[in-house]
């Protein structure tokens, strides 16, 4: 995994889970920030409620006409001893008009006693309006919409620092596996060069044929290393591949090793297809499916190898009489192996599958414990040419 995303995925998570942690004490902190919110409200309806008092005492009775006083941020009325409105700009029914401060679905009302006789024959005054919580909301969602940035950037920031020391391991470990990779294919060359020059000055006997067949294997393993390895920096440039051609030779490469176990290969190739795809691509999907199928079959058994067409689409299988797969699922991942005594890293079919999806291969596996495994890969039509 690239060190950049494995810190930006991991961040995420960290924030993740810090604002998760700090939700409680911000529900709390939102909670006390609305009973702030409402007391403010109350003191701001009863300085409202002053005012209109106010004006009403200020009015002279020798003029025949009061204008009551009008506001656009809150609301009031005068209400007689049976809470009656003598006159009111309240446009909500009150049912509960006992002297206070009210809470009702959104809207804030003050009910204040007046002295009797003295504005209007009115014994209540009320002043309404609505309550909103937006400011409190919008405070909340910056506070914690700042705190997930800090807490992000913080994440990011430390994991990439405490990464350091293991991205410069990683490095020297990288470099190590690609020196050793190259030095491994010079004595391999020589391996298999020299085991094909003694064949031909003498008879093949079942010792040479087994050190071949080991080099091949060991040849497979290396392939798969060092695909790995270069994957990410190469373009497989998409070349013509006659697929009858290049199955037939790779099984021809593998009976060797087939042959150590008394593995018979049988294959039923069709001829005259055409395959749009890098041929070292392509050679890791068949060579890994040939090795695993080897690998994991019972001695004195067989395996079958078809291609052939079906409509517009090309079809490859392997079907061997192994051990089987007990859990599909997992078999794709790195590293993972069913069967540890059997030997490999487990990285083969990780490889395997990487290249079909890259490639819009589709793969069907039937298998059953103890008895084998079919896998058969699907090409699409746009890859295919007959």
């Amino acid at each position: 995994m690239n060190d950049n995303s494995y810190a930006f995925k991991y961040a995420w998570i960290y924030t993740g889970l810090i604002t998760v942690i700090l939700l409680t004490p911000l529900f709390f902190y939102t909670v006390y920030m609305k009973k702030i919110h409402e007391i403010q409200n109350e003191l701001f309806l009863k300085e409202k409620s002053l005012l209109i008092v106010k004006y009403m005492e200020e009015f002279n009775q020798n003029e025949s006409y009061f204008e009551y006083p009008r506001f656009k941020t809150f609301r009031s009325g005068l209400y007689d001893m049976k809470f009656q409105p003598i006159f009111t700009l309240v446009e909500n029914r009150i049912d509960d008009f006992k002297e206070g401060y009210h809470v009702e679905e959104g809207l804030a009302y003050i009910v204040v006693r007046l002295p009797k006789n003295r504005y209007f024959g009115a014994e209540y005054l009320l002043v309404e309006n609505k309550l909103s919580y937006a400011s409190v909301y919008e405070k909340v969602m910056i506070i914690l919409f700042s705190i997930v940035i800090l807490v992000f950037f913080l994440s990011l920031l430390f994991l990439n620092r405490f990464a350091k020391p293991f991205q410069l391991v990683n490095e020297r470990l990288d470099n190590f596996i690609k020196d050793s990779i190259h030095e491994i294919n010079t004595p391999l060359s020589i391996i298999n060069v020299n085991i094909d020059l003694y064949n031909r000055k003498h008879q093949p006997n079942k010792y040479m044929r087994r050190m071949k067949a080991a080099a091949k294997v060991l040849s497979n393993i290396y392939n798969d290393m060092d695909y790995l390895i270069k994957y990410d920096r190469l373009d497989f440039e998409v070349e013509e591949i006659d697929m009858a051609s290049f199955v037939k030779e790779r099984i021809e490469y593998f009976s060797e090793v087939a042959n150590m176990k008394e593995i018979e290969l049988i294959s039923s190739i069709q001829e005259g297809i055409t395959l749009h795809m890098n041929h070292k691509q392509f050679g890791r999907v068949v060579d890994n499916n040939l090795s695993n199928a080897i690998k994991y079959s019972n001695e004195r058994s067989k395996i079958e190898v078809e291609l052939f067409m079906s409509g517009q689409e090309c079809y490859l299988s392997f079907q061997d009489e192994g051990i089987g797969i007990e859990n599909v699922d997992k078999i794709f991942h790195r590293y993972y192996r069913e069967d540890t005594q059997r030997g490999g890293f487990g990285i083969g079919l990780n490889i395997v599958k990487s290249i079909i999806d890259s490639q819009g291969i589709e793969l069907k596996i039937e298998s059953e414990p103890k008895k084998g495994s079919r896998f058969t890969y699907i090409f699409p039509a746009k890859i295919i040419t007959q």
